[in-house]
């Protein structure tokens, strides 16, 4: 019932978005702009209601193509969106000024194409983002009295393996995280974003990841059966750290990684945040790097100590200017943030994508924390 009241209010919105589209960029174009105005909307609002219907009745046929082709359109009615926001409000500013109405015509086709050009160009950065290789991003952290000084945790968030990001995509990953040697690998969250069984062969690279990994649930994986995706992931070598700690030891450094589970579980009723069963036994003289999905999580921390938090969740708005809603929900949108006196957070925009295949000023990421003692 919950669910096909999200995709109603979905389809609703998609439905407004695309009126407005219509309404106020497309039919207010000069000819011979005009003349299809209502075609692009329609096309994507097709393709929208497309997308619903395969994702509740998966009659559709699931191949990575299609399923492209259709989470697209998605993408470009946001994208198209913000272009006729700024194409209505240029356009009231515009017919406040006095002109003569030949230089008005001249001035309203000069104005309308270049409109043009900027949703064109708008759209293919997009499109290119999000089919972009994820960028490495270091990051240089300092925590006191850690006993390393070139501790590098790879961080792998928001891969959202499912229908198109398969296991070539996975397989690029881990060559690159192999290749900066790392000392330990973190999974915070959205690995998963399919059904296990359709997605195993995808996740075999991971078994090829050469320094120890710890993975955590996000509010994906609750999506497509947590328990099965858990059981999963430790076939493959992974440590699941379901509101744990444990103490890493090895050669260059000693501190407490603490893993949560998703505040999303509250929710659902299944692996709930535990942040005192997640602390419970841990040696408060030593560092203490944290796993957490989403950035507010760190709000509940305020007794217990964090070094660090690694977090993702917000893919970094995926397409701006839309990260300005993620931060309605959230505190941290992207990268490092001072938290508290002693408390760290980084957030991760993540190395996939989630619906459309779409990213603007927020590229994907591998991200590798270079951490240092700042005793």
């Amino acid at each position: 019932m919950k669910l096909s009241l999200f995709f109603l209010a979905f389809l609703f919105t998609m439905a407004a978005l695309n009126f407005y589209i219509y309404k106020r960029f497309f039919k207010r174009l000069h000819k011979p702009f005009n003349q299809y105005a209502f075609l692009i909307p329609s096309v994507l609002m097709l393709g929208e209601s497309l997308f619903v219907f395969e994702a509740v009745t998966k009659a559709l046929i699931p191949t990575a193509s299609l399923y492209y082709l259709l989470a697209s359109s998605i993408g470009i009615t946001f994208l198209l969106f913000v272009i006729s926001v700024v194409y209505d409000l240029n356009l009231s500013i515009f017919k406040r000024v006095p002109y003569q109405e030949n230089r008005r015509k001249f001035i309203k086709i000069l104005f309308d194409t270049t409109m043009l050009i900027l949703a064109f160009s708008y759209l293919f950065k997009g499109l290119k983002g999000g089919l972009s290789k994820p960028i490495l991003n270091t990051i240089n952290v300092n925590i006191k009295d850690f006993s390393s000084s070139d501790y590098i945790i790879i961080q792998l968030s928001d891969v959202h393996v499912g229908r198109t990001l398969q296991k070539p995509f996975v397989q690029d990953l881990v060559q690159r995280t192999n290749d900066e040697n790392p000392d330990i690998v973190v999974l915070t969250g959205d690995l998963i974003d399919h059904d296990i069984d359709q997605i195993k062969e995808d996740l075999e690279p991971l078994k090829n990841i050469s320094a120890p990994t710890y993975f955590i649930l996000g509010n994906h994986e609750y999506f497509h059966g947590a328990k099965k995706i858990i059981e999963h992931i430790k076939t493959l070598g992974i440590i699941v750290l379901l509101n744990e700690n444990l103490l890493i030891k090895d050669t260059k450094a000693t501190y407490n990684l603490i893993g949560f589970t998703d505040i999303i579980g509250e929710r659902i009723g299944q692996y709930p945040m535990d942040v005192d069963k997640a602390y419970k036994g841990i040696d408060k003289s030593l560092p203490s790097i944290v796993l957490a999905h989403q950035p507010k999580s760190i709000l509940r921390l305020k007794k217990y100590p964090c070094d660090l938090m690694l977090s993702g969740h917000t893919h970094g708005g995926q397409i701006f200017p839309f990260g300005l809603l993620v931060m309605v929900d959230q505190p941290y949108l992207a990268g490092l943030y001072q938290h508290k006196k002693n408390q760290q957070i980084f957030v991760s925009r993540g190395a996939g994508y989630w619906g459309p295949p779409i990213r603007v000023l927020a590229p994907s990421e591998i991200s590798k924390i270079l951490i240092k003692s700042s005793s």
